[in-house]
């Protein structure tokens, strides 16, 4: 069962993006994140941090990425 950890958005009805940890899933599996349109992508728990690292750091800014992304 994956325990529900946060909603990204959740000022609307849409089906926000969503963080779940689900501790019995495989270890390359265990941070999940579904999106409004049914989708969703699997990660480790160090993928996650990578991730989180890196938002930290600012490389994800808007700024940061390509002209083409905003």
């Amino acid at each position: 069962m994956a325990q529900y950890i946060a909603t990204f958005c959740g000022s609307c009805n849409c089906g926000c993006p969503e963080l779940f940890v689900d501790h019995e899933a495989p270890a390359d599996k265990r941070v999940l994140i579904t999106d409004d349109f049914g989708q969703r992508i699997q990660m480790s728990l160090d993928q996650w941090h990578d991730l989180v690292a890196s938002a930290k750091e600012g490389t994800l800014d808007v700024g940061a990425l390509p002209a083409v992304v905003s």
